[in-house]
């Protein structure tokens, strides 16, 4: 598991290999997300700040399984956005591949947030 940090902060999670993690991180997508999502009031990443990916700490790896956990045992209630549980997929890349059916498991990743989302997520209504 690798996590994404940002000026020494912990910011989320991801279950995939580090081309995985590298790819969907780094991703136009998810960086405009992170942009526009806050935590505390203040936006997860300025735009400008380096987004590191490291191995996941064994903290961070129990938080991300908890946090699987909690989300599987609440499948039949609604869903919450507190869960700040995401399914990413990397479908560009397994589209390209050859081996796409192997592919496809490889590059399905849960992401978790390590920090805690505005319940407006940031985003304008």
């Amino acid at each position: 598991m690798f996590t994404l940090e940002i000026d020494g902060v912990a910011i989320a999670v991801i279950n995939g290999s580090e081309e995985v993690a590298n790819d969907l991180f780094t991703c136009d997508g998810f960086k405009d997300d992170i942009q526009t999502m806050k935590s505390d009031g203040k936006v997860l990443w300025n735009g400008t700040s380096p987004l590191k990916i490291r191995a996941a700490t064994e903290e961070e790896v129990e938080i991300f399984e908890d946090a699987l956990a909690e989300d599987d045992s609440e499948e039949d209630e609604p869903f919450e956005p507190d869960a700040h549980h995401a399914q990413a997929s990397n479908d560009d890349k397994a589209s390209n591949d050859d081996e796409s059916d192997e592919d496809d498991e490889e590059d399905d990743a849960d992401i978790v947030f390590l920090v805690d989302i505005d319940e407006d997520g940031g985003l304008d209504s």
